[in-house]
């Protein structure tokens, strides 16, 4: 399963809220795209972890990707260590993607930003040759490390290293992150109310969208973060 990008989130939902845009747009372009949820989301509020799983499939098959996939980490109490990163290893290693979109670097959740530094140091030691990792056959696994991993950025507004027009693919998006009904508006829920299942909280993901647009004089953007510096062959790209 070779892919181009591989999107990544700690709980299902994070990649519809924050980067779905970007792969909407890739996808148009005809980038192969995989997706792979480390927790089931089973600490959320609303729903429960199995609902979850029925609406993340609903989100992927309205997206396009080739798969998605779950690792089964403990929502809220996942750790760094050994056997989550080969977790991500594997996963890496079977996708093979040029690039991958991960969690964000800081953020009010702190998933969030345990969950970026879990996939940068998988991205990096993935590319060893003496960690070694077996598929789901039992097979030995070829080593791979992505070209770049870039962070998408979450709740909190932190300065951005790029954004990535998604003007023509927003309604899209709305569309992918509603289809976690158990989670979001939905005016016919019983369920005790959160701060993301407000009418409002879309507005704001709308908001913070146009917020990112403004310099690069679009209606909608997704920003994203870098460790490194990101070369570019033609200055003229950049708008």
């Amino acid at each position: 399963m070779k892919i181009d990008i591989l999107a990544i989130g700690v709980h299902p939902d994070d990649v519809e809220l924050s980067c779905s845009g970007t792969l909407l747009k890739h996808i148009s372009f005809g980038k192969s795209v995989g997706l792979c949820d480390l927790t089931m989301g089973e600490l959320g509020t609303r729903g429960n972890a199995a609902l979850r799983m029925e609406e993340a499939e609903i989100s992927r098959k309205k997206m396009g990707a080739a798969f998605r996939v779950n690792l089964k980490m403990e929502d809220g109490f996942f750790q760094i260590n050994r056997e989550n990163i080969l977790k991500v290893i594997q996963t890496i290693r079977w996708a093979q993607p040029e690039i991958i979109l991960a969690n964000a670097l800081e953020d009010r959740h702190p998933d969030h930003g345990r969950a970026a530094r879990l996939v940068a140091e998988a991205a990096f030691l993935s590319g060893l040759v003496k960690i070694e990792s077996t598929d789901l056959s039992g097979q030995k696994q070829q080593i791979w490390r992505p070209k770049n991993v870039f962070h998408y950025i979450q709740d909190r507004n932190l300065p951005a290293d790029f954004v990535t027009d998604i003007s023509d693919f927003m309604e899209q998006k709305l569309e992918l992150i509603q289809c976690f009904s158990s989670q979001f508006y939905n005016p016919e829920s019983e369920e005790p109310e959160t701060p993301i299942s407000s009418k409002q909280f879309l507005e704001h993901v709308k908001a913070k969208n146009i917020w990112y647009a403004r310099d690069i004089q679009t209606q909608y953007a997704e920003a994203f973060m870098v460790q490194k510096n990101i070369g570019v062959h033609n200055i003229f790209d950049l708008l």
